[in-house]
């Protein structure tokens, strides 16, 4: 089908201004030589005269320049089954030499005489050559920083763009508010824009009343028995301590502490004082939600204006901390802050860069928000650590898990960003000789071969490691180590379509040598023994609500109880992305080690002498599998996610019977996970299971058909 669309004038008049500009030449220069009045080319160059190939052809030719010839090669490709790439993409040429093979392909694929198998060969090698055409197309890329709580993520982040402001003592200060971690009250998104301003998400009306809930259980928690057990019990606060802030702030109940006539101050809460007033914790919390106004709290954007006599980044900050902690009177408490700054963030050549600042970690790291980056080829993870126990324990948790779920490209989307304090690194001794390091290098140089030894046992040793002193090193390092690890995904965008572009090309060469086609079908005999053997899905020996049923014992008992009253779906802890995770991981089980085989098996196939005029064969049925497989998990991990999902919101016994252990002492989160077994071991969900295990088994046998289908017959 013809893809070709009309060029945009806008964008096409930008190019030929860029061009003319880079060559030396004036606009009225260039205008003389193609016999075109100024103005006319002025209104070109700027998209608001449309203009034709042949026209625009005449113009590059006075340009005789190496990007002009460039240019003039580009608007001369039509494009077919590839969508057009824009005209400044650097892989311009890659994209191009794709789609002259797929053209190839679908010409091949749509003669009536072509056999099966081998139309399902081309078909799925114009899929690919599509799916590797859109990961290089897209030049949208995130960087998702996690860490824990107080480890200096929004601090560094701050320091490596430059969004600081200077005190009155000339200090600098971060624009986003960074302290002993704790700060933000939501997740933080970073990026470029036409100027500086805000962009709010703010919650819902239920999603505050649910936070004011817990804040009321906080203000009362004196009134009601202690919920766990040792140290716990003390740290238990359903609601974090910056949501709670703010929530005070929009309701004007802030914590004061005004000095006494001693000199010495007190702690004033009216928010207690306003709870004695009331006699049930309905009735307050009403009376705080009817306090903070908010009908009136519906502005979802600000932006800078110079008459606030602040400089942008001042005003920034200002705007930033008042929204933040809930002392806007326009603005209601923000599930998601956009930051707009008008500088690129990265210097990342062609790409743009969304940074995303992510809620610290404070126990519980398996949250959705954060689990959901490692999915995304688009998407750095960067894993933030302290110096002294790098590689984090949240760190080494998150890697554990996402390869439990059988994320398989760790070293490409994610990294590990180690930020050290002052004096750290030269702390640093060797193991062996107990010699101290003698630069700051030279520890970053010892704590990463640490790191990688610690990393091992995952099969993550090479992991990429960067190092950021944010008070001593220079911006520019954090930001190469950036550009770096994302240069790197792009490049294997590169090779995947390059892979798949010298596959086509070698299936369309040889398609009608009858020496390779018995080669083909030797080959494939192989494969098809492989595939007849591994049909059956292994039984498992876990369960999908395993990583749910650990979360709660992990987390804060108040934390578990905010998950309760919401019906399970809460950031902190949602049910739905624990039970999906455990689907997923129950797949990974069953099928992992049977993928990684199929791909040893390939891979020993490709290398013997005999199967040589086969390797692009048996390189396809490789990444068919593969693809098939991360398919089949996606498809799982969405299964457990709503099926499950509805059986819990059909089932108001089971939350009425979780509800009631609040109150009931020592033991709730373990009397909650109690609860929460029975109903998972229950005959009904049991069968849910099996029906999810039955998902796997169908795609597990689409899988491997997608594999025989290529394969030439043997009679």
């Amino acid at each position: 089908m013809e893809q070709e669309s009309s060029l945009n004038p806008v964008e096409l008049g930008r190019h030929l201004m860029l061009v003319r500009e880079r060559g030396g030449v004036k606009q009225a220069e260039l205008a003389k030589r193609v016999s075109l009045s100024q103005a006319v080319l002025s209104r070109i160059e700027s998209g608001d005269r449309p203009v034709s190939l042949q026209e625009v052809q005449d113009i590059l030719a006075q340009l005789p320049t190496p990007e002009a010839a460039e240019l003039s090669k580009a608007l001369q490709r039509t494009w077919k089954v590839l969508p057009r790439p824009p005209l400044d993409h650097a892989d311009q040429d890659l994209l191009w030499d794709a789609e002259l093979a797929a053209r190839d392909l679908v010409a091949l694929r749509d003669r009536p005489d072509t056999p099966h198998a081998f139309e399902r060969r081309l078909s799925e090698y114009i899929e690919e050559l599509r799916r590797g055409a859109a990961l290089l197309l897209k030049r949208d890329h995130q960087v998702a920083f996690i860490g824990s709580i107080g480890v200096g993520k929004s601090t560094a982040i701050c320091r490596m763009t430059g969004l600081e402001t200077p005190r009155e003592d000339g200090t600098m200060v971060p624009v986003l508010e960074a302290g002993g971690g704790g700060i933000t009250v939501c997740e933080v998104h970073l990026r470029t824009g036409p100027g500086f301003g805000l962009i709010i998400e703010p919650r819902s009306d239920d999603e505050i009343r649910q936070d004011v809930a817990d804040l009321a259980d906080h203000v009362l928690k004196g009134n009601v028995p202690i919920e766990e057990d040792g140290p716990v019990a003390s740290e238990s606060q359903g609601i974090s301590k910056e949501v709670a802030r703010a929530l005070r702030n929009m309701a004007g109940l802030a914590v004061q502490r005004p000095k006494g006539p001693d000199g010495k101050r007190t702690t004033v809460d009216p928010a207690k004082a306003l709870a004695d007033l009331f006699p049930t914790q309905r009735e307050f919390v009403v009376e705080v939600l009817s306090r903070m106004e908010l009908h009136r709290r519906d502005r979802r954007d600000v932006w800078y204006d110079s008459a606030s006599g602040k400089s942008p980044k001042a005003w920034l900050r200002d705007v930033f901390a008042a929204i933040n902690n809930g002392r806007s009177a326009e603005f209601n408490l923000p599930k998601r802050i956009e930051v707009v700054v008008p500088d690129q963030l990265l210097n990342a050549s062609q790409l743009t860069v969304r940074f995303i600042d992510t809620k610290g970690i404070d126990r519980t790291a398996a949250r959705e928000d954060i689990e959901v980056h490692f999915d995304d080829p688009h998407t750095l993870a960067v894993l933030c650590s302290g110096f002294n126990n790098a590689p984090a324990a949240e760190a080494r948790l998150l890697l554990e898990r996402a390869k439990d779920g059988g994320v398989r490209s760790l070293e490409i989307n994610a990294s590990l960003l180690v930020l050290p304090r002052p004096s750290e690194a030269l702390a640093m001794k060797d193991d062996a000789t107990s010699t101290p390091v003698e630069s700051v290098d030279e520890g970053y140089e010892l704590k990463g071969e640490q790191i990688a030894l610690a990393l091992e046992p995952l099969g993550l040793q090479g992991l990429g490691v960067g190092f950021y002193n944010a008070n001593e090193d220079p911006a520019s390092s954090a930001q190469a180590f950036l550009v770096e690890r994302l240069a790197r995904a792009r490049e294997s965008f590169r090779t995947r379509i390059q892979e798949a572009t010298n596959g086509a090309k070698a299936l369309l060469r040889n398609h009608g040598e009858e020496r390779i086609r018995a080669v083909l079908r030797d080959a494939g005999e192989t494969l098809r023994t492989w595939a007849s053997m591994n049909t059956a899905v292994p039984p498992v020996h876990a369960h999908v609500q395993e990583s749910l049923v650990a979360q709660i014992q992990v987390a804060y008992a108040s934390t578990v109880r905010a998950a309760v009253r919401r019906e399970g779906e809460w950031t902190q802890l949602s049910y739905s992305h624990h039970i999906g995770y455990g689907a997923r991981r129950l797949a990974v089980i069953a099928l992992g080690k049977a993928v990684d085989d199929f791909a040893g098996h390939c891979k020993i196939l490709a290398a013997t002498p005999r199967y040589a005029e086969a390797a692009d064969l048996v390189s396809q049925a490789e990444r068919v599998l593969t693809a098939s497989y991360e398919e089949l998990l996606r498809k799982v991990q969405l299964m457990g996610q709503t099926v499950f999902k509805d059986a819990l919101k059909a089932d108001p016994l089971f939350w009425q019977a979780c509800m009631a252990e609040w109150g009931q002492g020592p033991g709730y989160k373990t009397r909650v996970a109690g609860h929460n077994r029975d109903w998972f071991d229950s005959e009904a969900r049991r069968k849910l299971e099996e029906e999810l295990m039955a998902l796997v088994a169908r795609e597990w046998a689409r899988a491997l058909q997608s594999v025989t289908e290529l394969l030439e017959p043997t009679a």
